[in-house]
């Protein structure tokens, strides 16, 4: 039985992977802080023999005992509730974090998988985004403490390959959704089924024009489990590049959920992406990979996950001051 270290594991993207990797017949070493993510993600799994937990920050130095085959690193905060929030704490994963992990992976000869994002294109020159585009980020604004620290991810990730001879992956991910996302946690696609559920009116930021590309998770894990296993070393971009404008997302959610409630527009925050579309040609030749949940479908999967949550989780306000931030 091999077995994989997923960091994050208690968050959204992870417990999605530790479910995957058990399905695979792995062992899994979930690690996660427990700062943005919960454990009612994984519970699930706490039963089975090939799934162990460790409450650690990677941050700080990181023991594990056993035999490592693999290592997926997806502990960062990922939305701008939180990043705005630990700022130093989101730098410090993607630098003394990543630095601890690929220490770890060189000592245990294990492969490294980072997940790296489309906010290292920051807001984009180039469109669709190709991943020989190397970005337009203002590194001391709002999103900066996120982006720089996934840039740096990536350069730090790419040393230890070139200078160490290290096996390493790096995904690019763009916008993903499905179910264990937070409810508030600042994404726009949660903010506006949270809108909705409440009977508020769905805010759009700027005029409405901006674009985004919606992933479904399970299109997100495969593509990942396959860039992991393939003998890919650059960067790659896994997302849905089915592109669409906030504006018409929002008239969506508003069919979806039946809301009665209208858009209304507020200024448009700072650094914001007025483009996010991922080019996936070389996940599609070189992984023989594409999405194949179209967005209709994910998001009634979606819905109907945030429409079960206890009536606590849909009026919890984590970071209001941080509302302006939607990503």
């Amino acid at each position: 039985m091999k077995t994989v270290l997923i960091t994050g594991a208690a968050g959204f993207l992870g417990s999605h992977l530790c479910d995957r990797f058990i399905k695979e017949g792995y062992k899994v070493i979930g690690m996660d802080n427990l700062i943005t993510g919960d454990l009612k993600n994984i519970e699930h799994l706490f039963p089975l023999e090939q799934f162990e937990f460790c409450n650690h920050d990677v941050s700080n130095y990181v023991h594990v005992a056993d035999e490592l085959d693999y290592i997926l690193h997806f502990a960062s905060p990922a939305s701008p509730i939180d990043y705005l929030k630990i700022p130093i704490q989101t730098l410090k994963v993607g630098s003394l974090g990543t630095h601890n992990l690929l220490g770890l992976a060189k000592a245990k000869n294990a492969r490294m998988l980072i997940a790296s994002t489309s906010e290292v294109y920051g807001d984009p020159t180039v469109h669709p985004q190709t991943e020989e585009y190397w970005g337009n980020v203002n590194p001391v604004g709002p999103r900066g403490v996120y982006d720089e620290a996934k840039r740096f991810q990536e350069a730090m990730t790419m040393a230890y390959h070139t200078y160490h001879g290290l096996e390493t992956r790096i995904i690019r991910i763009f916008n993903t959704y499905g179910p264990r996302m937070r409810l508030n946690d600042g994404r726009v696609l949660p903010a506006f089924i949270g809108q909705a559920l409440r009977g508020e009116d769905l805010t759009v930021f700027g005029n409405g024009k901006q674009t985004r590309s919606f992933c479904y998770v399970d299109d997100l894990v495969e593509g990942i489990y396959r860039l992991l296993h393939s003998d890919y070393t650059q960067p790659m971009n896994i997302g849905n590049p089915d592109e669409i404008t906030i504006g018409e997302f929002a008239e969506e959610i508003i069919k979806l959920t039946g809301t009665t409630q209208k858009v209304i527009y507020q200024p448009l925050p700072v650094d914001d992406p007025m483009q996010r579309q991922p080019n996936i040609d070389k996940a599609r030749s070189i992984i023989k990979w594409e999405p194949k949940v179209n967005r209709a479908e994910g998001l009634k999967i979606t819905y109907e996950y945030f429409k079960s949550l206890p009536e606590q989780e849909l009026y919890k306000k984590e970071h209001k001051e941080f509302d302006k931030y939607i990503k």
